[in-house]
């Protein structure tokens, strides 16, 4: 597996001060190390689990982060090892997945900018249940266990979010196990289209744009089929004029029709 990079924090502000802010509103990286090469901003307060944290809680997190930056196709967590900190997203598309007995991989569910991974292992000191794996170029903030853990148990807002998310994501696999329950491939695909398209909905009934939207494979991986059979019925959807396809985000056109092809 090829190893992480872990990127080296500035010391300075982008405003060339000669400290950071003291809440740790942001934090200077290089994301494509070598000489010249331009810097991005880290902002960890648009981090939603972070969001609210006070400067001395934020002070703590900014002195423990570390900035990683995995490849296309790396292993971001390898299933089976220690939950020794808690991950968030920062850019790029991740994909959880389980290995079969067989070899098969299951993809169970995509990670955008803002999602944090890792908490179950934290939260339960046990190994990981499943890998993650990079769909792009990605970089990820790792937080030791030991800050993790004391923001879940001292900060209220943390805690507050992390309740939300676990009762989510309890939700969310429950949707996934009924989707994948479902005998007709056609079907599965169009209630996985369903299921992305609650996100990028603002209003009921109004189009709907899926982002970063995954390969093919991908798509097969997660809902136990083969790429041709996801190509096809997406070719089948776009000549009904139920969506458009771009090169990286799919839009829903009409989500009502969607649905009936769902309940029928």
């Amino acid at each position: 597996m090829p190893e992480a990079r872990n990127l080296k924090l500035a010391a300075t502000s982008p405003s060339g001060d000669d400290q950071l802010d003291a809440g740790g509103m942001s934090i200077p990286v290089d994301t494509r190390p070598g000489p010249g090469r331009p810097q991005a901003q880290i902002h960890l307060r648009k981090i939603p689990l972070l969001a609210e944290l006070s400067e001395e809680e934020m002070a703590l997190v900014k002195q423990e982060v570390r900035i990683r930056q995995y490849a296309k196709r790396e292993i971001v967590l390898q299933k089976g090892g220690h939950g020794d900190g808690l991950l968030f997203l920062l850019s790029g598309q991740l994909q959880v997945i389980d290995v079969t007995e067989d070899g098969r991989a299951i993809g169970l569910r995509m990670l955008a900018p803002g999602d944090f991974f890792g908490e179950i292992a934290l939260i339960n000191n046990s190994t990981r249940s499943a890998s993650v794996v990079a769909l792009s170029s990605v970089v990820v903030a790792f937080l030791p266990a030991n800050t993790a853990l004391h923001l879940f148990s001292h900060s209220p807002s943390v805690a507050k979010q992390m309740l939300r998310h676990l009762a989510q994501k309890i939700q969310r696999d429950s949707e996934f196990r009924a989707l994948l329950s479902i005998n007709n491939t056609a079907k599965r695909i169009y209630t996985y289209l369903a299921l992305m398209q609650k996100k990028g909905q603002t209003q009921p009934g109004e189009p709907a744009v899926v982002e970063d939207l995954p390969t093919h494979q991908d798509i097969a991986n997660m809902i136990n089929t083969s790429r041709e059979t996801v190509t096809r019925a997406l070719a089948a959807l776009a000549q009904q004029g139920i969506v458009q396809k771009d090169a990286h985000r799919l839009i829903i056109v009409k989500p009502d029709a969607l649905q009936k092809l769902v309940q029928g």
